[in-house]
C-alpha cells in the first residue's frame, strides 16, 4: 500500500517569487499571529485563510499546520505531505525563513510522542490511539521497515480512515522525513499482528536498520547492451531524497572512453580517468549527488541529482568539456521526484 500520494509534475522555479512574498507578508503578520497565540483562542479566520492562501499560491498541494508548546514556542510546518515532489520547495520555503524569533519552522511534519496516547477524531469516529499496535518486519537488504498497522476500530471504519491513522501514527512517532526514508510496505489489519509493538518502540526498531547504512555503499549489477555486450551498473545505496532535498535537476553526464578490452569495459589508461573523473563528480557536498554510473559499449554514463540554484550545474558543464577521450555530453531534467531513480532502487 502507498502511504503518500501519487508523484506528480511541479516545478520550484515558478514558485521563488511566492516564497519571498510569502516571508514579506509573514513579517507584517507576526505579530497579530503572536497576539492571538497568547490569547490562546485560537487564529482568526481572515488570519487562517490568509495564511492558507500565502502556502497554496506556493503549490496548492503544499499544507500547513501550526504547533509548538509553552516551553519551546510556536511551530509553523509547512509540508508536502511525504509527497517527494513537493520535499524541495518546502525545504526552500524553510531555508529562506526569518531567524531570531520565537517561531520555529519545519519543512516536514515532525515526530511527537505524545500524540500517540492520545484520541484522534477521523470523521465521525473517535480513535483511541492506545489501542494501536504495529507488527514490523526488518529488510535488512533494503533497509526498511515493514509495517503492519492494527486498531480494533479497524473492522468498523473504511480504508481511507485506516490510512489516515496509519499515516498519522507512523509520522508522529518517526518524523515524515524518516518515514519517507525507512519505512517500507504498509498493510493494515484487523487482527492483532502476532509480537506487534506499540508505535513508540518503531524508532527502536528503525534504528537498528539505520546501523548498518550510516554510510552509503554502491550497489553492482552485471547486464547486457542493446549491442549485446556486457554492461555494468552500480547505485549509491542508500540514497534518499530527503537527504538533497533542493537537489531537483537530474543530471545524465555521458562519458565515452578510448580504451576497452574484448569485452568493451574500460582498462587503463581509461578506467583511471574515469575514477579522477568520478572523484570531482563526488566532492560537489550537498549541490549535487551522484547516484548510479551505468557502463558498457565504450560509454560511461554518470547519473547526478544537483540543486538547479546552486550554480553547479556551470561546473559540471565545465567538468565534461574536459574530458579527453572523447566528446562527453550532459544533459538535465528537472525531476523533483527522482523518478530516474526508480529502476535502479533495491
Amino acid at each position: 500500500m502507498g502511504i503518500f500520494r501519487r508523484p506528480r509534475d511541479t516545478s520550484s522555479t515558478t514558485s521563488i517569487p511566492a516564497i519571498i512574498d510569502f516571508w514579506e507578508w509573514w513579517a507584517q503578520a507576526r505579530a497579530e499571529l503572536d497576539a492571538a497565540l497568547a490569547a490562546d483562542e485560537g487564529l482568526p479566520a481572515e488570519l487562517v485563510e490568509e495564511l492558507s492562501r500565502r502556502v497554496h499560491k506556493i503549490d496548492p498541494e503544499l499544507q500547513w499546520e501550526i504547533g509548538g508548546s509553552d516551553e519551546e514556542g510556536p511551530s509553523l510546518t509547512v509540508t508536502g505531505g511525504g509527497d517527494p515532489e513537493l520535499r524541495g520547495l518546502s525545504e526552500r520555503w524553510y531555508r529562506t525563513a526569518p531567524t531570531g524569533s520565537i517561531w520555529r519552522f519545519f519543512p516536514a511534519r515532525q515526530p511527537d510522542h505524545s500524540l500517540l496516547g492520545e484520541q484522534l477524531a477521523i470523521g465521525d469516529h473517535e480513535f483511541d490511539l492506545d489501542y494501536v499496535k504495529l507488527g514490523m518486519r526488518v529488510d535488512q537488504l533494503r533497509g526498511r521497515v515493514g509495517i503492519t498497522a492494527y486498531h480494533p476500530d479497524f473492522l468498523f471504519v473504511s480504508e481511507e480512515h485506516q490510512v489516515q491513522v496509519t499515516l498519522h501514527i507512523l509520522v508522529w512517532a518517526l518524523g515524515e522525513d524518516d518515514v519517507a526514508r525507512w519505512i517500507g510496505d504498509v498493510t493494515i489489519a484487523t487482527e492483532e499482528p502476532m509480537d506487534a509493538l506499540p508505535p513508540a518502540m518503531l524508532p527502536s526498531v528503525v534504528e537498528q536498520v539505520t546501523e548498518d547504512f550510516r554510510a552509503p555503499t554502491w550497489l553492482s549489477g552485471e547486464g547486457r547492451t542493446p549491442r549485446g555486450h556486457p554492461s555494468q551498473i552500480s547505485a549509491r545505496f542508500p540514497l534518499h531524497r530527503q537527504d538533497y532535498p533542493l537537489c531537483d535537476l537530474h543530471v545524465a553526464i555521458s562519458v565515452p572512453y578510448a580504451n576497452s578490452g574484448p569485452d568493451r569495459l574500460p582498462v587503463e589508461p581509461s578506467s583511471g580517468a574515469l575514477r579522477k573523473f568520478e572523484k570531482k563528480l563526488s566532492g560537489l557536498g550537498d549541490r549535487a549527488v551522484l547516484a548510479v554510473r551505468e557502463t558498457g559499449d565504450g560509454l560511461r554514463v554518470f547519473h547526478l541529482y544537483a540543486d538547479p540554484d546552486s550554480g553547479v550545474l556551470a561546473e559540471l558543464d565545465q567538468l565534461t568539456t574536459g574530458w579527453s577521450e572523447g566528446k562527453a555530453k550532459l544533459s538535465s531534467t528537472t525531476d523533483p521526484g527522482w523518478r530516474a531513480m526508480a529502476p535502479f532502487q533495491p
